[in-house]
């Protein structure tokens, strides 16, 4: 069968030399993928949104999934498995490849480039796992590659929970100082109050004075009326209604002594200092309810720094791969014979029109 001489030179020489690389030069890529998902412990995060409720998955176990992906394929990972396993160097020996091989002189912004073309990170939406296909150029290669990935990535999940739960402990330790000083200086004004009016407590004084006051008026109310009713039949000079007088005199003088003593030393009402003395217990008493809240606090994040909130849960451990993945020859071989023939067919097309334009 023959071909024309454009056909052969357009379509048939190019897929020669695609054949030619498929077969002589083109490196066996293997893949192992791991199948992994950020979880949190004891339900950590109560706030879920629309379609994180019908998954189960919460959103911030998404937002620490979507993190796990960004420094899978930063700068930091790289570093970290060029200290492992020698990623670079592993890389750099495969010479067989052109158009896969790691030169000595890419930069640093090259070599990133060409490892996250080397891992590939699928992230699912709807059930919140992150698949990892780690390429290698032996199947060895590709497990040790996605295994070190694993390990470098429950390092970061637990770093992150721990860095959480260390931010939180300063938190609440910060604020317990504050409410401790708090808690001191209310107890201080209230013992500075005692000790200045020499009351332990002016709310009972007050109402044990209103008390005894309110006794004295009906003791008086009493002996006036049993005075007046002596009055009417006996003279002031009687020794009963001498007596009763004395007794009445008796109990309004108390009641000027007690009235006199309502007032403290410094002038204030006893009922002013009750309400003075109440806002300071007032006071004292929410200061030391905040303090023992904030000690309840911190004893729950010092917990919570102890132990893992977020856990890296993997579904799927990376695999020995059996068969190469990539390249796949006979695809993308046929794919390029269409497409080269597809152009071809229309370049004719074209020039077909064109000349019958000129006649």
């Amino acid at each position: 069968m023959r071909f024309s001489k454009p056909f052969t030179l357009f379509v048939l020489i190019p897929l020669g030399i695609a054949m030619a690389y498929y077969f002589f030069f083109a490196a066996n890529r293997y893949v192992s993928e791991s199948v992994v998902s950020v979880t949190q412990a004891n339900g950590a995060d109560s706030s879920l949104s629309g379609l994180a409720m019908l998954t189960g998955m919460t959103s911030s176990s998404k937002q620490d999934t979507l993190y796990l992906r960004e420094y899978i394929h930063s700068i930091d990972m790289l570093k970290t498995l060029d200290q492992k396993i020698a990623l670079k160097k592993t890389f750099q020996a495969q010479k067989r490849d052109p158009l896969y091989r790691l030169y000595d002189w890419m930069p640093e912004e090259l070599y990133l480039l060409y490892y996250q073309n080397r891992v590939e990170i699928v992230y699912d939406d709807i059930t919140g796992l992150l698949k990892i296909r780690a390429e290698g150029f032996t199947p060895e290669q590709a497990q040790l590659l996605s295994s070190t990935i694993l390990e470098e990535s429950e390092q970061f999940v637990n770093e992150l929970s721990h860095k959480m739960s260390r931010q939180q402990l300063t938190f609440a330790e910060s604020e317990l100082l504050k409410t401790k000083e708090r808690y001191s200086n209310a107890k201080n004004k209230l013992l500075a109050f005692q000790n200045k009016y020499g009351m332990f407590d002016p709310i009972s004084q007050a109402q044990a004075k209103a008390s005894l006051s309110t006794g004295f008026d009906t003791q008086l109310a009493q002996k006036e009326a049993e005075l007046n009713s002596m009055l009417s039949y006996l003279q002031e000079s009687a020794p009963q209604v001498v007596t009763l007088k004395s007794e009445i005199a008796a109990i309004k003088q108390q009641m000027k002594k007690e009235s006199a003593a309502v007032a403290s030393s410094s002038g204030k009402p006893m009922n002013a200092l009750a309400s003075e003395f109440q806002n300071l217990t007032i006071d004292a008493g929410f200061a030391e309810d905040s303090y023992k809240l904030a000690l309840t606090a911190v004893e729950k994040s010092r917990i919570n720094a102890l132990q893992k909130t977020k856990y890296l849960a993997v579904i799927q451990n990376p695999p020995l791969p059996e068969m190469a993945t990539y390249p796949r020859r006979l695809y993308n071989l046929i794919t390029l014979f269409i497409v080269l023939s597809i152009l071809f067919g229309i370049g004719r097309l074209i020039k077909a029109t064109i000349e019958d334009r000129k006649y």
